[in-house]
């Protein structure tokens, strides 16, 4: 049975859908006004993680999975505005190379990803019944705020209590809020900036409507999972439940899941601190594949230590890993162990414990190389290729991982293999003095021979 830890109780609960056939999730995804950064990457890959897993248990027919995209905010008008760019363009454009990160990191792409743009009317239309129902209010300035009093259950997810949050706020002089944790649901339109019509006048929506009115028309009004970043959880998601309970009547969401902080070398990474990097510049260095790995070499919801080292540790795990493949290209047709796979599902059945699940395909490379049976060994390939794909790992050829590109100086493949066939001939030749150099020449240009009954292969460091 699945486990999930669900930060609305606080503890691991056994996971029931409220419709095993259409089975909802729905995480909190970008804001498109600059490139995607490691805490980006994490929390792709997480829920991708997690969507594939689902698929696995309840079949992909009956899962659906949404992300949401925000391309209206102060932050993307800002930046067009320093980019002397139309805001479509910009949300386009960063739009396109969000996609493009995550595809190198093999994330696939959410059954739905709806746009703040285009579901203006639903956004106005939660507002209004708001209004409707009192926990909404027009200000005199053209602002609508939620009132927060009128909630009974604010705080719930975030275990935070009204009046001291009361008490570390103070209100503007130029606010017209009647509270200081009121939020807002519509702000009155500004010059120069995209504005839509509403009850209450030309404006766009604040950011947290946004999320309840495209999750509920997506998914309706009551649905399974909402994951996101753990610094989403206050005030963002603690405000989503505000607004769509008070909206519905009904439970939001039964299971609320958020991924841990990411930290460079011990400190929480940040612009101001300089440790800020994005998926790009980490690419740059290492294989999307690499990146994907380390990721999930922690649990999802501890903190996750960026550095060089551990993505050099994830890299030679992957090594490792496609190392005992090779040789065991074509396995597809071959029977899966059934104790690996078994453990497999106890690890991601226990809240998605991707560190646990690696392991166990360690244990199957272990049993690839020191198995003597090439039937039982094809076996173990199998079950380590398939139970990779689940954490979207080992989809490669092993000869497209282990001699992938070098970057820099390294030299091509053609290169590498013209040295391979004259240290052939040199061997044959009894040569050994120049057998070693181009061995060692190789070595100090990354690349690592392995001389085998079948002949020489090489990989990269």
């Amino acid at each position: 049975m699945l486990q999930i830890h669900n930060n609305l109780t606080r503890r691991k609960e056994t996971f029931q859908p409220i419709d095993p056939a259409n089975v909802r999730m729905y995480v909190c995804g970008m804001t498109v006004y600059d490139m995607c950064h490691i805490g980006h990457a994490r929390v792709l890959v997480v829920f991708d993680v997690v969507y594939r897993y689902l698929c696995e248990v309840f079949g992909a027919e009956h899962v659906t999975y949404v992300r949401n995209i925000t391309d209206i905010d102060d932050k993307i008008i800002q930046r067009a505005s320093e980019n002397h760019e139309p805001i479509d363009s910009l949300t386009d454009r960063y739009i396109e190379e969000m996609n493009r990160d995550a595809g190198a990191l093999g994330v696939r792409q959410p059954n739905q990803e709806p746009r703040a743009t285009l579901h203006m009317q639903q956004i106005i239309e939660m507002i209004a019944t708001l209004v409707e129902k009192g926990y909404a209010y027009a200000a005199d300035n053209g602002d609508v705020y939620y009132d927060v009093s009128q909630f009974d259950g604010y705080g719930r997810l975030s275990g935070k209590h009204i009046e001291d949050l009361r008490a570390g706020e103070r209100i503007a002089v130029d606010e017209a809020k009647q509270d200081p944790l009121d939020f807002v649901l519509w702000k009155a339109a500004k010059e120069g900036e995209p504005a839509w019509d509403s009850l209450w006048g030309k404006g766009r929506p604040g950011w947290h409507i946004e999320c309840s009115a495209m999750s509920t028309h997506c998914l309706g009004h009551h649905f399974d999972i909402h994951g996101g970043g753990l610094d989403l959880q206050f005030p963002h998601h603690e405000n989503e439940i505000a607004q769509s309970e008070a909206a519905t009547g009904e439970t939001f969401v039964n299971v609320w899941m958020h991924n841990g902080f990411v930290r460079v070398d011990e400190e929480k990474m940040s612009k101001s601190l300089g440790n800020f990097f994005t998926i790009r510049d980490v690419l740059q260095q290492y294989a999307p594949e690499v990146l994907r790995y380390f990721i999930l070499s922690s649990h999802y919801r501890s903190p996750l230590n960026y550095s060089d080292q551990h993505l050099d540790n994830a890299k030679g795990a992957l090594t490792t890993l496609y190392t005992a493949l090779r040789g065991h290209e074509a396995v597809e047709a071959a029977p899966l162990s059934a104790d690996y796979v078994e453990r497999f599902r106890t690890a991601m059945d226990d809240d998605f414990n991707t560190p646990e699940a690696q392991s166990v395909l360690f244990e199957l490379a272990h049993e690839i190389n020191r198995q003597a049976d090439p039937g039982l060994a094809q076996q173990a390939a199998a079950t380590l290729k398939y139970l990779g794909g689940l954490l979207g790992l080992l989809q490669q050829s092993p000869q497209a991982f282990l001699q992938g590109e070098g970057g820099g100086d390294a030299p091509d493949s053609d290169v590498i293999e013209a040295l391979i066939r004259q240290r052939t001939e040199a061997r044959a030749n009894k040569d050994f003095a120049e057998s070693d150099r181009i061995r060692d020449e190789l070595h100090d240009q990354g690349v690592i021979l392995e001389d085998g009954p079948g002949g020489t292969t090489w990989r990269r460091v």
